[in-house]
């Protein structure tokens, strides 16, 4: 395709659409979750580390679907919360399947979540209401993904025609949807080529 006619295109597409659907299956999603948190040997510790062998908690085997309109994450928890008492761990733990359902929501450039309810998936108990009451919270609070910065990267790297310098302005998120086969981004933003 000539340079002429691939410009006649972008102005062309550039003046009817308003925004762009980015959609991210959720087979690609879960990929996508298991490259960027669940980086210590398939696992996500959210309290302690590998070495901490009382006082720990992580998540593993994430997988990610659609319900009722909000995204349903299950992950596997492994967590103690003991004492090392002469080399016997004295305390609360447990290894159960978590279930977290939540709604996407894009604010200051980062994917978040909101209304996350976590739950577990047959087991009942102390120590299992704990977790999920702390997770529940933390994972409304602290989950982010930097949705800003990786658009950057991606919409600005030169890529097939590296002689052209590429900025992006003006990104915004107005609208996520969870559909049933997919979690569809509206993308609005502005790119010049230089």
């Amino acid at each position: 395709m000539s340079s002429a006619r691939a410009l006649l295109l972008v102005l062309v597409f550039a003046q009817s659409a308003a925004a762009v659907d980015l959609r991210i299956e959720y087979g690609a999603l879960e990929r996508m979750l298991t490259d960027a948190v669940f980086t210590q040997e398939g696992r996500r510790y959210v309290h302690g580390n590998k070495s901490a062998k009382c006082d720990f908690a992580y998540l593993e085997n994430p997988h990610i679907r659609a319900e009722n309109g909000r995204l349903r994450i299950t992950a596997h928890f492994t967590g103690r919360k003991a004492l090392n008492l002469m080399g016997q761990c004295v305390g609360l733990g447990d290894a159960f399947d978590l279930v977290i359902t939540a709604l996407p929501q894009y604010r200051g450039g980062n994917i978040g979540l909101q209304e996350v309810k976590v739950t577990s998936a047959g087991k009942t108990g102390f120590y299992i209401r704990r977790v999920c009451e702390s997770m529940q919270s933390s994972l409304a609070r602290d989950f982010r993904y930097p949705l800003d910065g990786a658009a950057h990267t991606i919409l600005e790297t030169a890529g097939v025609q590296p002689g052209y310098q590429r900025e992006l302005r003006n990104f915004k998120v107005p609208e996520i949807r969870v559909a049933n086969d997919a979690l569809v981004l509206s993308l609005d933003f502005e790119l010049t080529v230089k």
